[in-house]
């Protein structure tokens, strides 16, 4: 089987994953290490020969973001030196996916400066999850993966038994993404309009457009990082009338002080995915990780296969 030759490689922000990735796929985690020297230089080391293999790294880059995006870069770079036929970097969470377009004067796109980075160090494919704007996939002359964590917060949701729901899209630009969520789940949609006055990762709640009162809002969203804006979704759909406000977000990235504020707020329950693992801080009793392995599993057992990624997620 094609699986039986698949050579898998995890970096250091995304080793669980990998693991059960790869427990997943039935196939081992391929040996390689990583220091980190007393300047802060990284050094990386592939342990096993890969010469002529098409080869994957998995590696989320984030906390920190930084370091984490550079050791992918050392990783490629280290594989195509050691003559490996394709390396696909397997990006969980790209956080600098946030960077994606020159909206004030004299700032770097972002997105488009690690775009060009990870092909100069010669990426073949990138595999990714919910990029925070689809046209990123644009700013690479390679192909993007990028998969949906909707079907699986969907079937947490779903298990769990919520009723009565209503879907929030957490504001105007993930409207789209929240109406599929609303199909899946087979409920009505509601948008959060929000206005960003800076850049302190805090947005003002300007409206709720949709009928909440009486039900359970599940706001729905790409990422969460402060958490601050949930709570403030959180605060408002309960001043609107929900029973209940519950949220499902792919990214738990959490910086520092974000589990004490969600613990406080009226967000009675976080659903993310375990495509970030490398948190500042342990998660709060309100946070509930959904796993995503079958799904990476899945993607890469179809990209070996040079089958459909698309047929994963049917609308």
């Amino acid at each position: 089987m094609i699986e039986d030759d698949l050579m898998i490689f995890s970096g250091t922000a995304s080793v669980n994953l990998t693991s059960t990735i790869c427990d997943w796929l039935k196939v081992p985690v391929r040996k390689n290490d990583c220091l980190t020297f007393s300047d802060g230089n990284t050094f990386v080391q592939v342990g096993e020969n890969v010469r002529g293999r098409d080869v994957f790294v998995i590696q989320s880059t984030i906390h920190k973001t930084n370091d984490k995006f550079m050791e992918l870069l050392f990783w490629i770079d280290a594989l195509k030196r050691a003559s490996a036929a394709s390396v696909t970097a397997v990006i969980p969470y790209f956080s600098y996916g946030k960077g994606d377009k020159k909206d004030e004067p004299r700032v770097s796109i972002r997105a488009r400066v690690c775009a060009d980075a990870l092909e100069s160090v010669g990426c073949d494919r990138v595999v990714t999850m919910d990029l925070h704007s689809p046209q990123i996939q644009g700013f690479f002359r390679i192909p993007v993966d990028n998969l949906f964590g909707l079907h699986t917060l969907g079937d947490m949701v779903k298990k769990d038994g919520a009723e009565n729901l209503v879907v929030v899209a957490a504001d105007t630009g993930f409207a789209d993404e929240a109406r599929k969520f609303a199909r899946y789940l087979d409920a009505p949609v509601a948008i959060s309009v929000k206005h960003r006055p800076d850049h302190d990762e805090r947005a003002e709640v300007i409206d709720i457009i949709g009928d909440v009162k009486g039900k359970t809002a599940l706001i729905v969203d790409d990422f969460v990082i402060s958490g601050s804006t949930l709570i403030e979704d959180a605060r408002d759909l309960k001043s609107k009338g929900a029973s209940r406000v519950m949220a499902a977000v792919t990214h738990g990235v959490f910086s520092p002080g974000a589990m004490k504020r969600i613990g406080d707020s009226e967000l009675e329950k976080l659903y993310v995915t375990d495509s970030v693992e490398n948190r500042p801080e342990p998660l709060i009793e309100k946070i509930q990780v959904v796993p995503v392995a079958s799904c990476f599993g899945e993607a890469i057992k179809r990209i070996a296969r040079k089958e459909s990624i698309s047929a994963m997620f049917p609308e």
